[in-house]
Parts: structure tokens; sequence; C-alpha cells
């Protein structure tokens, strides 16, 4: 009995990344969204099925109806309060899963073909976070300017779920809405010419083709354990990390669907996973001949005084001894305990002869330096600043606001000031902030 051309497909891409772990963005620029009987693209446009969606989502009977709104760059509107944003994106055929763990089967992400809608992003909302403290997207004016979303078009996505359903399944059912959206919408790119393509194949610790370079690794924070994750919450290939230790990943992993932020995500979306700005920063340089990208190690902030410094000794030794890096660029995920772990990572990086970088966001409301230390090791001395919490925008009325509680639009409407956390993306711990700080 012969195979099928899907077997056979697949046989061939698995056999390649025996070989060689490559991945190719096949990029489509979107310029404008617009309804439409079909999801597909026109030029520039991507056309939505507003019904077409909705159904698919639906198909989740935890959801008890689900509203899809569009959103122009630079159009006077407000939204939240976000759950997460995604880059719509979905596999070629044969080349591996969408979001696997989540969505899709077992395998390992970060090969093969993958369609890229740029310019364009999947945003839900989630009806069950107070709007107080919770995340926002201004489009317009001096906040959007600072917003790395507000030049993109949004498909905005409401669901609303079924009363009585428990919060955690609540959340899990937003998850999964997000990424069937995603691959939902960036379907309408398969069997179409890509307008650029951008291929990403470092080859790790390895690599021998750039002797005598500095030797790079990048140690990223990917949930932490001041929140203990829901037992069925995805992060890492649909696991919730829960007796997790650092994992050292591939960098394709993290830019194809690999990982998704929890549920409770301070400073970090999706989007810039999948745009990840440290690591499409080191392939850049890994491209021109500046420095070998050796690999990349996912850990967590730690819960207690035993899993901080196991952790962060793990995380360090990986990069010594596993990766041999030279050099590594750390970042955190959440408040004052992944600070300090963080630091303590870099610290003991350090110790064993590995330069560090490290990105902080300042956790000071008073803006004096010395509230915002939450280390002092003489040996960590790179310290990029991604913003601070007294950052603020004063903000105008708006005729249009999206929101998951219908009790908050009026709130959400009127003039206000936002600081930069609650702004999607202006203190970004993944590296997409436009804030930079100067100590004088």
């Amino acid at each position: 009995m012969s195979r099928t051309q899907d077997e056979s497909d697949t046989n061939e891409h698995r056999e390649a990344l025996v070989e060689h772990m490559q991945l190719t963005l096949a990029c489509h620029t979107i310029t404008d969204v617009q309804y439409g009987d079909t999801t597909q693209l026109e030029g520039t446009t991507l056309v939505v099925n507003q019904e077409g969606l909705r159904q698919h989502l639906l198909a989740d009977q935890r959801l008890a109806s689900v509203e899809v709104h569009l959103v122009r760059p630079d159009e006077p509107c407000r939204f939240g309060v976000v759950y997460d944003i995604l880059e719509p994106r979905a596999k070629a055929p044969g080349t591996g899963p969408d979001f696997p763990g989540i969505l899709g089967p077992m395998e390992i992400a970060g090969q093969g073909i993958t369609h890229v809608l740029q310019g364009t992003a999947v945003t839900v909302l989630d009806e069950g976070t107070p709007l107080a403290g919770g995340k926002v997207v201004e489009m317009h004016g001096d906040a959007g300017t600072a917003c790395p979303y507000a030049s993109l078009c949004h498909v905005v996505i409401v669901p609303h779920i079924v009363e009585g359903l428990e919060r955690h399944r609540a959340l899990h059912a937003l998850r999964l809405a997000v990424v069937k959206a995603s691959v939902f919408l960036a379907s309408a790119a398969i069997g179409q010419d890509a307008e650029t393509t951008a291929v990403f194949d470092a080859q790790g610790p390895a690599d021998t083709s750039h002797a005598g370079l500095p030797r790079i690794a990048y140690i990223g924070q990917i949930h932490s354990r001041q929140r203990v994750a829901e037992v069925d919450e995805p992060i890492l290939y649909g696991a919730n990390t829960i007796g997790m230790v650092p994992v050292m990943l591939h960098p394709n992993e993290w830019l194809d669907g690999a990982l998704v932020t929890s549920h409770s995500s301070r400073g970090v979306e999706t989007y810039f996973y999948q745009n990840h700005p440290v690591l499409t920063e080191l392939y850049r340089w890994h491209r021109e001949g500046k420095l070998t990208l050796v690999g990349t190690i996912a850990t967590m902030a730690g819960s207690d005084n035993d899993d901080r410094p196991r952790n962060c000794m793990l995380a360090a030794q990986q990069a010594k001894w596993v990766l041999a890096a030279d050099g590594a660029i750390l970042t955190k995920y959440g408040g004052g305990a992944p600070h300090a772990d963080m630091a303590l990572t870099a610290r003991l990086c350090e110790d064993l002869g590995i330069r560090t970088t490290v990105q902080v966001e300042d956790m000071s409301h008073d803006r004096r330096a010395e509230s915002s230390m939450l280390f002092n090791y003489a040996e960590v001395d790179a310290i990029v600043h991604v913003g601070r919490h007294d950052t603020r925008w004063e903000v105008p009325a708006v005729e249009r606001v999206i929101v998951g509680n219908p009790e908050d639009a009026a709130a959400l409407r009127e003039p206000q000031w936002f600081d930069a956390q609650q702004l999607c993306g202006v203190a970004n711990q993944q590296g997409a902030s436009r804030v930079r700080s100067f100590v004088y």
C-alpha cells in the first residue's frame, strides 16, 4: 500500500530535521482588514469572514458566544482587558503542527515553513479580569506611539464564557481561542506566494562556522512561580511548567509556537515570542558574522529559597558546560522575585566567566535610583532598562472602545491616565519596549 502525500511530506520533513533545524517564515504583508464572505488575502488586505471565524471558535462548547471586531492603525480606539496578542501564523502542510501540545500533536517546533501575516494581530479580551490593573491597547495619540501594537491591524476577539464555568477552564478556553484564531486567519496565506521570506537556522553549540567569534546564549524566564500555574495551563509545548527545571531550546522553538504566555502575563505577550526582539537581533548578528548564537535556555522564577538557587545554578551551568557560551543575555518574567532570580543567574554566569547583559523593568514608584535596586552585584554591570511604573500618558476620551465586560465600556471610554504597566507592549520584558531611561 502506498503512502499518502501527507505521510510522505511528513517523513521527508522529519528526515531533513535530523540533519538541519531550519525555519522559514513566509511573510505576507497586511495593511488593512475588512469583512467579507470568505477569509482570504486580497493583495495586502486581510478579508475576514466574521461568521466563519465565530463558528470555528464556537466549536469549543465552553464559549457561549464570540464577538469579532476589526481595528486599524491610528484609529481612535481603545480595547481591553487584553488576555493575549498573537501574530496570525499557520504551518505549511507537511512541515509540522501548529502550536504543538496546545493545538497540534506533540512534535518539535521551529522547523519547516510557517506562513505569517505581518502587520496584523489577533487580540483576545478577557471578560473575567477587572479593568483596574488590566492591560489595554491604545491605538492613537502619544500613548499609541509608545505602544508597538498600535501600528498593527487587529482582529479583536471577545469570547463570552458559558455561565458557571470554573475560572481555570475559562482561561484555558481563551488560550485555545487565540491560537485557533491565529491559525484560522493565517491559513488564508497557504498556497500563496510570500512577499518575503526569512530563514532561521542556527546550528547550536556544535557550530564551527564562526570560529573565533563570541559565543552568545539567551536565558529567558517563561513563568514566575509566584503564581502557581493551573493544572491545564499550557505554557511550554502545552505543559504548565510545574516541576520544570531550566531547559535548553533551539532559538527557533521560541519563534514558532513552542511557547505561549501564562494566563497572568506582565509585560509579556505571545506576539513577542513569535517576533522575539532579543533572538531576532542575535540571529541578525549571527548572519552578519559578528557572533555565534549557540542556543537558549528557558527557565522560571522560583517560588522559594530552595527553588531559586537551584534554577539559577542549573541555568548558569548549562550555559557554561553545555552551550560553552562566552556571553549571555537574560530577561525576566514578572515582578520583583523574577528580577532577583535573573540577577542571581547573571551573577553565577559571571562567576563562570560568562559576560552578561540583563534587561530590567524599574520596580520603584518614586523615581529614586535606590528604590529600584533589587540587586547589587558588582559583576552584573550591563543593564538595559525597559520602562518603569510611573511612566504615564494622558489619553483623551474616545468614541470607540471594545471591552470584554460591557460594564467596563464607560470607564474605558473616558479621558484618563495610563501607566506603562497598563499599556500592552510599553514596558515589554521581551525587548520590544520603546521606553529607555538615563541616569543623570
